[in-house]
């Protein structure tokens, strides 16, 4: 399904009836990583899958697109579609994008989970290397987008889960230079986020991989520590929905059924 936003095609998909759950996908990724998700959520609940500005089927606004942009992208959608309120599960980028809206939103949120995601900004290195590889990638893309998309992934799952590794790999590289651009630039810029989702009044709940070197599991447990956001660990690294597909759908349906 598609939705004429500001000039420019924003691509989604819809399965199932029932209370909605809106899917956000990560940096280099589109709806196509929720494939396996989607048939067991949808089972239960309406299930809203978004293509983020410059991903999958959805065109760029721009050479910046902020999370706040990105966000608004979504309402957008959610308003179409009439869903008042909804659960949220974000995979990294995404759920920068779902903290952005729940900022602005936070009546429509009856629950939120950070997937291998987090509600800090990035820090200096981090900030730095996103500027190095928006220029990076003007001259030398496809490398850049193989070289960040091994580094997703624990080093002993990129031979355990070759297949579906090779598939996300392929999607990734179907991402325009524009929108890898768009992308790191406004995650360069993301605020931190983490009283905006401590106040959140709905369920919270955070999942990180152990040996993900994207998000520092560490930091976070520490700051969540007498909150009532939940947090749960999975064994390997920042593509739970490969690396760790079972425990992953089954600690996603808990969320959204309770």
């Amino acid at each position: 399904m598609t939705l004429m936003y500001k000039n420019i095609s924003i691509n989604y998909s819809v399965e199932g009836e029932g209370e909605a759950v809106v899917l956000l996908h990560g940096f280099l990724e589109n709806i196509n990583m929720w494939v396996d998700l989607i048939p067991e959520l949808s089972k239960t609940h309406k299930v809203i899958a978004i293509d983020l500005l410059g991903h999958g089927k959805t065109e760029c606004l721009g050479y910046v697109h902020t999370m706040e942009d990105m966000a608004d992208a979504v309402y957008a959608v959610l308003l179409q579609l009439k869903i008042g309120k909804a659960k949220f599960v974000g995979h990294s980028m995404g759920g920068y994008v779902a903290l952005a809206l729940a900022e602005k939103e936070p009546q429509m949120f009856n629950g939120l989970c950070l997937m291998n995601s987090t509600f800090e900004a990035d820090d200096k290195e981090r900030k730095k290397l996103r500027t190095r590889s928006a220029k990076m990638a003007k001259t030398n893309y496809e490398a850049l987008v193989r070289m960040s998309f091994t580094n997703l992934f624990a080093p002993e799952s990129k031979l355990k889960f070759k297949e579906d590794f090779d598939k996300a790999l392929e999607l990734a590289l179907q991402t325009p230079v524009q929108g890898y651009i768009a992308a790191q630039e406004g995650m360069r810029l993301r605020p931190d986020r983490f009283n905006t989702f401590k106040n959140l009044e709905a369920r919270k709940l955070i999942i990180i991989g152990e040996k993900d070197s994207i998000i520092d599991g560490d930091s976070i447990r520490a700051q969540i520590e007498n909150t009532d956001i939940k947090f749960e660990a999975l064994s390997e690294g920042h593509m739970s929905h490969i690396e760790n597909k079972s425990e992953l759908t089954y600690i996603l349906k808990h969320f959204i059924e309770k």
